[in-house]
């Protein structure tokens, strides 16, 4: 029978079938690269240009048009014959043909545009544009009634002139292709006619034409820092999506290792509990004599031994257990009324063996008003045994522990343990509340423990919506504090001022 593999990963720290997003963005940060670091001349870079020359005409579609419209409607009021509606007919017609190039570049995939073809077609139709204004720079008017009618005709040049140099600017020698001719026809119409002031007007056109395409190549290095610009932009936008990427491939790493392990160890420490009751059962027995008295009394505190050393173990399989569960999510809390002060009563009855034994002196003060809390009591319970082991453990023989319970500013319920005890360094107190974290005075401590008290605590609190504070100062003591929210209060009361929760605790 063929085997079946499970789809879920409990036994794998990283499921590797899961599929990488960090491929595709690497491939984006290496093209966005590749861009910044192109020149004019490259053919990816060329195509940029083109693509921005094209939307730069399709902005501006409509300013040259309406300049040709008003030339030849002036010129029709101004009495000249109908050859200059048929020369505003083909001006439209070649910037209509230009527009409609701009157009299909500007839609066409900038990987798809081969640039020398592209640029020789725009360069075409400039240059039809350009036969357009030889044609207008030819034209008289010897029956209009405008004065100076060269004069204005330059004027139109210079203003058609210094249009196209700002939306031809991203195409070099666009500039060039348009106006080269039609200022060469205003030279020679003016020098055939041989008046000064033609002259002078064919001089400054002439003039302007070289003045226009330093301006426009100026534009054009404008362009090409945009372009360099905005490369930039998407390389730095990469680069994040692919930071953000690996932090997300870490993290789900992470999250894979943190699952794998809880379900280890649970699943360790199950398979340990079983033939670890038995352990600790014949122990007892041996230990206890049941079936009769040893001879040797050695045997008896060996039994001893093994009994004290199975029920550490399994005080610790349980920690782990319960730490497991909390990570896993799987810790179900029994809620129901509980009335704080006799729990935490209690647990300083079940630790006054171990404190007397080590002369420490557990000073209990309570609010004997407190209502009834909402919570889980086992839970209120571990959290308690955790915080008065761990007060007791670390507390020099004759010192003292003060367990205290009442509400807080807010109008919820704490447990404060404080002891006496040698404190924790400020830099160690993240690492104390960290998982199977120690500090170095539990380390050198005769009483090592396993680092999961601390962690059990704060799970369980989460749990219950309170929070985990913890002060310390070296040489003076520890402060642990449990802190359950208004919300698992059943009868609210008021919340009083912090000063005054602040002398309670005093």
């Amino acid at each position: 029978m063929p085997l079946l593999r499970s789809n879920t990963a409990d036994k794998f720290i990283v499921d590797r079938r899961k599929p990488h997003r960090n491929s595709d963005v690497a491939r984006a940060v290496r093209r966005t690269r590749d861009r910044l670091s192109q020149q004019a001349g490259n053919l990816d870079f060329d195509r940029e240009l083109l693509k921005l020359h094209a939307r730069s005409m399709m902005g501006g579609v409509i300013a040259i048009p309406l300049l040709v419209l008003a030339i030849a409607a002036a010129g029709l009021l101004a009495g000249m014959d109908k050859q200059i509606a048929v020369w505003a007919l083909f001006m439209l017609i070649c910037y209509t043909v230009v527009s409609f190039m701009a157009r299909r570049v500007e839609r066409t995939e900038a990987s798809e545009l081969d640039p020398s073809r592209t640029q020789r077609d725009f360069l075409i139709g400039h240059s039809l544009c350009g036969l357009g204004w030889a044609w207008f720079a030819w034209l008289g008017c010897a029956t209009c009634q405008i004065d100076q009618f060269q004069i204005v005709k330059a004027m139109v040049l210079l203003v058609a002139m210094a249009a196209t140099s700002v939306m031809a600017s991203s195409l070099s020698g666009a500039l060039l292709a348009t106006f080269a001719v039609p200022v060469a026809v205003y030279a020679y119409a003016g020098a055939r006619f041989w008046m000064p002031i033609e002259m002078i007007m064919a001089a400054l056109l002439v003039a302007a034409l070289p003045f226009f395409i330093y301006v426009a190549r100026n534009l054009n290095r404008s362009s090409l820092m945009l372009l360099s610009f905005r490369s930039e932009k998407d390389a730095l936008i990469a680069e994040v999506e692919t930071a953000k990427s690996m932090s997300d491939e870490a993290r789900r790493r992470a999250e894979d290792a943190n699952l794998a392990k809880s379900r280890f160890l649970a699943s360790m420490s199950h398979e340990l509990r079983t033939p670890l009751n038995a352990i600790l059962g014949f122990s007892e027995v041996m230990a206890n004599e049941v079936l009769g008295p040893m001879s040797n009394p050695t045997y008896r505190d060996y039994a001893h031994d093994v009994h004290e050393s199975g029920q550490h173990l399994l005080d610790l399989i349980n920690e782990i257990l319960d730490l497991s569960r909390i990570e896993a999510g799987r810790y179900q809390i029994s809620e129901e009324p509980v009335m704080l002060p006799n729990v935490v009563e209690d647990c300083c009855h079940m630790m006054e063996l171990k404190a007397r034994n080590k002369d420490i002196r557990v000073v209990q003060d309570f609010e004997t008003t407190l209502p009834r809390l909402f919570a889980d009591e086992r839970a209120v319970r571990q959290i308690t045994l955790n915080l008065l082991s761990n007060a007791i453990k670390f507390t020099a023989s004759g010192g003292e522990v003060r367990v205290r319970v009442g509400w807080t500013a807010g109008g919820g319920q704490y447990i404060s343990v404080k002891d006496n005890g040698p404190g924790i360094p400020e830099e160690e107190i993240p690492v104390v509340l960290s998982a199977f974290g120690q500090g170095s005075i539990a380390i050198k401590s005769a009483e090592q423990g396993t680092g999961l008290g601390l962690p059990i605590v704060q799970g369980l609190l989460a749990m219950h919506g309170g929070e985990f504070e913890l002060h310390s100062k070296l040489r003076e003591g520890t402060e642990a504090i449990a802190i359950f929210p208004l919300s698992r209060v059943m009868e609210e009361l008021p919340a009083l001022p912090t000063k005054a929760v602040a002398a309670r605790r005093r």
